[in-house]
């Protein structure tokens, strides 16, 4: 590990994106990262743990807005105090968090190094990985833009190449960043032996990086610093200044800095990565049977060969199929051949364009409280189940349209409505005319379950007047 005269290393974790090419699983309202589908765990905690050691300080977290709850959930289920979580109000490529992480990181120290990692790669060997830090903190700390490269197992066309210098070295200096190649010319990169995947992680000095914005951009860095300025606190977040970000030039890190600056050196690295930017690439990522099929749920397989299922809440069979994929959620089914993977994200986009729900938020949606989740819906009804964490509630409003009645499974709820408290433990229930004030307030030490059914001539969320 990073001996004592090194600085310690800030990790700057980036989650954004939708992971499209995994729906129906990843949605906007809970993309990839945030799904628990390794032993328990999400992507995003699987990031978070492999920096939590003494060579790293407490991460930064730079994310939209949509995901701040499950953030803070995901890292108080880990028992990690982040330095802060940035909100970015817009979406602006990879650039402006690459640019916002080193001036945050000269804020509190001028010699600051920056490990940046998107949240939504698996790493299988993290020792690998940590080793492959080692070596680059120093080039970093020498004041190099250090990246690192996969060893690459096969001629990916999914994947960006960086093209090394001749030698030996453990960090070697990039002669170039290339773009996705087609099938050949992937093939041939990896006879050569100098090509290794780009996997968008990287190290430098922040000050290093301001200079390489101010060099290359400085409309991004010069902007990035007034949102910044103007950022707000919101509760355990930071909000970053809106009308400012939104001005933030819409460019990757890789097209507005690293193509253009010449101090950039690479670590190759083999830890088990991959990016899981499709099924196929999660099937590859899991244990396999003797005739090459995963599971994750409940699965029987029949003469089939190198299929994947996923399955929430039924019994997937699957007879007489090769490199088939089934993906069944609570709403969606998904049933794909395996080379068609890519595809999958033309059905989000016609998806899109009507409207629908299904790319948006599963049936089960997480809240600052908790979560709700819908069980049957119907013209003029809607039955949700909810969860409200102890020590939280829902704040004092009312509905214009709709009647409310609450059944208590499990836990003790204290109502309020129309100014009367009351407190309703299990099987026991209450109802909420329509129009009244009310709020719910679990003031236990275990989580309430309840059971909503909302009745009226309008059910919507927006039918909420807070008080």
């Amino acid at each position: 590990m990073t001996g004592n005269s090194m600085s310690k290393i800030t990790p700057v974790i980036l989650s954004g994106g939708f992971g499209s090419r995994l729906w129906p699983l990843s949605r906007r309202e809970r993309p990839k990262q945030f799904l628990p589908i390794f032993s328990g765990q999400s992507l995003f905690q699987k990031t978070c743990e492999r920096v939590r050691s003494e060579q790293f300080r407490a991460p930064l977290v730079i994310s939209n807005q949509d995901h701040r709850f499950l953030i803070g959930e995901q890292m108080a289920e880990l028992g990690i105090e982040p330095q802060a979580i940035v909100l970015e109000p817009c979406g602006r490529n990879t650039a402006a968090p690459a640019a916002l992480a080193a001036l945050m990181a000269l804020e509190t120290d001028k010699n600051a190094i920056v490990l940046l990692l998107p949240s939504d790669h698996l790493v299988a060997d993290d020792k690998e990985f940590l080793c492959a830090v080692d070596a680059a903190h120093a080039a970093a700390e020498a004041g190099q833009i250090v990246t690192f490269g996969i060893e690459p197992s096969e001629p990916n066309t999914g994947y960006g190449y960086i093209k090394l210098c001749e030698g030996g070295a453990s960090v070697r200096k990039v002669d170039t960043f290339v773009e996705k190649p087609d099938l050949a010319t992937a093939e041939e990169f990896l006879k050569d032996g100098n090509y290794l995947w780009n996997a968008g992680i990287f190290m430098y000095s922040a000050a290093a990086m301001r200079d390489a914005f101010l060099k290359h951009a400085p409309d991004i860095w010069e902007q990035v610093a007034l949102a910044s300025q103007n950022a707000r606190r919101d509760l355990d977040f930071l909000r970053l200044e809106e009308e400012a970000f939104a001005q933030v030039r819409n460019i990757s890190f890789d097209y507005a800095i690293m193509e253009n600056e010449e101090n950039v050196a690479c670590v190759p690295t083999d830890p088990g990565w991959s990016d899981l930017g499709s099924w196929p690439a999660i099937w590859e990522s899991m244990a396999k049977n003797d005739e090459g099929n995963s599971a994750l749920g409940d699965a029987i397989f029949e003469q089939s060969k190198n299929c994947l299922v996923y399955s929430e809440d039924a019994l997937v069979s699957v007879v007489g199929l090769e490199d088939v994929m089934v993906v069944n959620t609570k709403d969606a089914l998904l049933v794909s051949a395996k080379d068609k993977a890519q595809d999958v994200k033309k059905v989000v986009e016609q998806l899109d364009k009507a409207n629908r729900p299904e790319t948006v938020q599963h049936r089960r949606v997480y809240r600052p409280w908790g979560w709700s989740e819908r069980i049957s819906e119907g013209e003029r009804f809607r039955v949700q189940s909810m969860m409200i964490e102890p020590g939280k509630g829902l704040t004092l409003q009312r509905h214009i349209h709709r009647a409310e009645h609450w059944v208590v499974v499990s836990g003790t709820l204290e109502v309020t409505i129309d100014g009367k408290d009351e407190l309703i433990s299990e099987n026991q229930s209450v109802f909420v005319p329509l129009g009244a004030r009310h709020k719910l307030q679990n003031p236990g030490k275990i989580p309430v379950r309840m059971i909503e059914v909302q009745s009226g001539a309008y059910i919507a969320e927006d039918d909420i007047l807070r008080v």
